[in-house]
C-alpha cells in the first residue's frame, strides 16, 4: 500500500464509484478503499437477511417472504432517465457492457387525492383525465413548443430569449392552471421545489424535453430505466471498469484516516498502520465529518408488498411523485416501486419506498400520505438519515466530499453532484456527447 496515487477514493457509494471510474478512464492512478466489507456504502443493495439485521436486529424474516438471496433491496433507490446524464456517463465510460437495464413501467403524479399517468406529449395531454377540455388544449400547445424546441435553433424559440425570461413568465404565455404547472414542474421537469419558476426558462424547457425524449426512447410507459438486480450492480460495474484501467480496490480497510501536511493539504490516507500517499482525496461525508455540515434529513419507509401500487395500471415498476402543494408541504414526496420483473424480489413480491425531505421528527405520520397510497403491505420499516454537504474549501485542502443522497427517486441531482465534483477535481468539464443508442434496455415481455 505504500505507493503514491493521483487520487484516493474513500467509500464505494454510487457517487464515489462513478468518480473513480471517470478518473481512471482519464488515466489517473486511483486507489479506492472502503471501511466496509461490501460495495455500495450508503447506496448498497441488501438481501432479506441483511435488511432484517439492519432494521430488526436478531429477528429472522418470516418464511412466507421467500428466499433471502432473491431480494436486492436498494438502500438509495433511484431510477435513471433513459436519455439522462447518468446513461451518458455509463456510455462514456463503457460501463453499459457490465449492466442490463430494463424499462420502468410507469410514471405517475398525485393530484387532488388521485394518481394519474404523467402526460408528456401533445397526444397524451389531450387524453389525460388530469385536465379539463380547455386546459388540455392549452397544455397541448405547451408540449408542441417543447417538442419542436432545439437549443441551437433560434427559430424554434419563437422570438423569446429563454436565458432572460423566467420559467414563470414562459409558462404564463400558455395560461396554464396551477395544478397543471404543478405536475409539469415536479413530475416532468423533476424540480424538487418551486424555485425553478424564478430561474431562466431555458433549463426548465430542457428538463421537460429530456423527459419527453426519454419517454419516446424505449416506447415504455415511463422515461426511466433501472438495472436488473437493482442498483447494487452499478458500484460493482464501475469497480470493474476502474480495475481495467489499473485502479486498485481495497474493501474492509478499517479506520481510513486522511493525513494532512502543515499547510492543511491532503498528503495521504492511513489504514492499519500503512500510509498511501496521494495528491487528492475523494470521499463521502462519513470519512471527514469535521469538513461537512448537516443541511436536512430524509424520512423514508421501505415496504415489502404482494401487489403493485394501486391505480398504477398494475405497473411492476413505477414512480409516483406527490408534489408539495398537493400535500401542503414544503417538499415533494416520492414513491418508488420495483419487483420481480427487475429481479429485485421473488415472484409475486414488490419493494416500495416512500421518501421525502423530513419536516418533522415523526417519519411515520409524515410519510402517511404516501404509505396510504400503497395499500396493504407485508412489512414496513421506517428510518431517517441526515443529509450533509461539504463545508470546506476543496481547493485549499484537495479533499472532495460528495453530498449525501436526497429524497428523490431519480438520478438527476445525484449525477449533477458527480459532474460538479469531477470538474473541481480535474479542472475540466466532461464531454458527454455520446451515441445514446449504445445503451439498450429490454422492454416488458
Amino acid at each position: 500500500m505504500d505507493e503514491e496515487y493521483d487520487v484516493i477514493v474513500l467509500g464505494t457509494g454510487l457517487k464515489e464509484c462513478i468518480l473513480s471510474g471517470l478518473l481512471s478512464v482519464d488515466g489517473l492512478k486511483v486507489l479506492h478503499m472502503d471501511k466496509n466489507d461490501y460495495y455500495g456504502g450508503e447506496s448498497s443493495s441488501l438481501n432479506l437477511i441483511q435488511l432484517w439485521k439492519r432494521f430488526r436486529g436478531n429477528d429472522q424474516p418470516p418464511e412466507e417472504l421467500g428466499t433471502s438471496k432473491e431480494y436486492n433491496v436498494d438502500m438509495i433507490p433511484k431510477f435513471a432517465m433513459a436519455n439522462g446524464t447518468l446513461v451518458r456517463v455509463l456510455i462514456h465510460t463503457d460501463v453499459t457492457k457490465y449492466l442490463n437495464f430494463k424499462a420502468v413501467d410507469g410514471s405517475f403524479v398525485y393530484n387532488k387525492g388521485k394518481i394519474y399517468k404523467v402526460p408528456a406529449t401533445d397526444v397524451e395531454a389531450l387524453k389525460s383525465p388530469l385536465m379539463g377540455l380547455f386546459e388540455k388544449r392549452r397544455a397541448r400547445k405547451f408540449f408542441l413548443y417543447v417538442q419542436d424546441f432545439e437549443e441551437t435553433d433560434p427559430k424554434t424559440h419563437e422570438g423569446m430569449d429563454l436565458n432572460k425570461i423566467t420559467a414563470k413568465e414562459f409558462i404564463a404565455k400558455y395560461e396554464l392552471e396551477d395544478d397543471t404547472i404543478d405536475f409539469i414542474g415536479h413530475a416532468l421537469a423533476l424540480c424538487t421545489d418551486d424555485n425553478y419558476l424564478a430561474q431562466p426558462a431555458m433549463d426548465f424547457i430542457k428538463r421537460v424535453k429530456l423527459y419527453a425524449e426519454s419517454l419516446a426512447r424505449f416506447q415504455a410507459g415511463s422515461p426511466y430505466i433501472y438495472p436488473l438486480y437493482g442498483l447494487g450492480e452499478l458500484p460493482q460495474a464501475f469497480a470493474r471498469l476502474s480495475a481495467v484501467y489499473g485502479g486498485t480496490y481495497m474493501l474492509n480497510k478499517p479506520q481510513c484516516k486522511v493525513e494532512f501536511d502543515d499547510g492543511g493539504k491532503v498528503v495521504g490516507v492511513t489504514s492499519e498502520g500503512e500510509t498511501a500517499k496521494c495528491k487528492k482525496v475523494v470521499c463521502d461525508p462519513s470519512y471527514l465529518p469535521d469538513k461537512v455540515q448537516k443541511v436536512g434529513k430524509v424520512a423514508r419507509a421501505i415496504c415489502i408488498m404482494s401487489h403493485p401500487i394501486p391505480n398504477t395500471n398494475d405497473s411492476h415498476s413505477a414512480q409516483v411523485i406527490l408534489p408539495q402543494k398537493q400535500l401542503g408541504r414544503k417538499s415533494d414526496m416520492y414513491l418508488f416501486c420495483c419487483s420481480y420483473s427487475h429481479n429485485v424480489a421473488p415472484k409475486g413480491k414488490y419493494i416500495a419506498f416512500v421518501s421525502t425531505e423530513a419536516e418533522t421528527d415523526d417519519p411515520e405520520s409524515e410519510l402517511k400520505p404516501g404509505v396510504d397510497i400503497l395499500g396493504a403491505v407485508d412489512e414496513i420499516f421506517y428510518e431517517t438519515y441526515d443529509r450533509f454537504v461539504p463545508s470546506h474549501d476543496s481547493a485549499a485542502d484537495n479533499c472532495f466530499i460528495s453530498k449525501s443522497y436526497d429524497s428523490t427517486t431519480h438520478f438527476e441531482s445525484t449525477v449533477m453532484d458527480v459532474l460538479d465534483m469531477y470538474s473541481k477535481i480535474t479542472g475540466k468539464v466532461i464531454d458527454l456527447s455520446v451515441d445514446l443508442s449504445a445503451a439498450s434496455a429490454t422492454a416488458e415481455e
